[in-house]
């Protein structure tokens, strides 16, 4: 019984945070301010905490490793495979069929399910997701798409039968230099402007370093991580919506399929080929089963204009996460 009463808890906060948006508590936007909160703040403090409340070894890069590989996977293989699939549909399947919510989801559940200890492996899982979530995702993305956004496709490009649009040729030298170089500083922006990627990194050095934090730094930084659990379950209830008919339900079932596929892919991959101990490997699994970013619902809006949408796919899947977390905790004792 003990086993479930967290996640239950966790689940009443998101349902909360619906409600209190339905009956006009919360503007629609207001999620945004939170976002800001828990990113800038609650979540950086929350890994800085958990480096120094618990041992952790150099064997954990390759859990970094395997984050890496499991937010590089998806998006690749939809890539391919949906070829022949509208522009709209590609990139809506891209952008939330791969990368894992970690910090915001995956971090607060674990160590309710596993204890504090947990919490290092799937830090180190992030490390590597977070190169994807961060930036990547979005670079990928519209890269191979060749789209370009710096506005949203219309319904008209979203639309279009098969694969990507053609990109514009720029025969000039000088113009594809300075292109690159404004693609270049677009993503570097995004990953050094982003406040848990630059947290992974420096705890990551401080691995590698064999440094050790002044313990004033964990004391003080320590009622911030207490806080982000409930603050990011309520911000995942906040960003929850209803469909708006049966494209919004056939698109957020297809997202769910790719997830289930990896999911179930890289749990049991996780499980037999990781060199870790046990625990860390449930850790792990627990990552692999993680809803959709927060960064998905920014990078749709940027391409599409649609973050409902993806805020609804986050939510949707947030919930089934929770569910699938609690099973596998229930059945996989180590």
């Amino acid at each position: 019984m003990e086993k479930i009463i967290e996640p239950v808890v966790f689940l009443c906060i998101i349902l909360a945070g619906y409600l209190f948006k339905r009956i006009g508590w919360f503007k629609p936007n207001d999620y945004r301010v939170l976002q800001k909160i828990v990113f800038n703040l609650l979540l950086p403090a929350a890994v800085v905490v958990s480096f120094m409340d618990n041992p952790h070894d150099m064997n954990l890069l390759w859990v970094t490793l395997f984050g890496f590989c499991c937010s590089v996977i998806p998006i690749l293989v939809i890539y391919f495979v949906t070829r022949r699939a509208p522009l709209g549909d590609r990139a809506f399947e891209m952008l939330n069929g791969s990368g894992f919510n970690i910090g915001c989801f995956a971090m607060p559940v674990v160590q309710a399910l596993m204890g504090p200890t947990a919490a290092v492996a799937v830090v180190m899982f992030d490390i590597g997701n977070s190169v994807m979530m961060s930036a990547g995702m979005n670079a990928v993305t519209t890269q191979l798409l060749h789209i370009d956004d710096t506005h949203p496709l219309s319904p008209e490009e979203q639309a279009r039968p098969i694969g990507p649009r053609a990109p514009r040729k720029i025969l000039d030298k000088d113009a594809r230099r300075l292109q690159r170089r404004a693609n270049f500083r677009r993503i570097a922006r995004n990953f050094y402007s982003s406040a848990a990627f630059m947290t992974y990194m420096i705890m990551l050095l401080v691995l590698l370093s064999g440094f050790v934090m002044p313990q004033w730094i964990g004391t003080a930084l320590r009622p911030l991580s207490n806080a982000n659990a409930f603050c990011s379950m309520m911000m995942v209830g906040m960003l929850m919506d209803l469909p708006q008919g049966r494209d919004d339900v056939r698109r957020l079932f297809t997202v769910f399929g790719w997830r289930t596929l990896f999911a179930a892919v890289f749990a049991v991959a996780a499980w037999f080929i990781l060199p870790v101990d046990p625990a860390v490997r449930k850790a792990v699994i627990f990552a692999c089963l993680a809803p959709v970013g927060v960064f998905s619902t920014l990078f749709t809006d940027r391409v599409l204009g649609n973050a409902r949408l993806a805020g609804l796919c986050l939510a949707f899947l947030a919930i089934v996460s929770l569910i699938a977390m609690t099973a596998v905790n229930i059945l996989l004792v180590v």
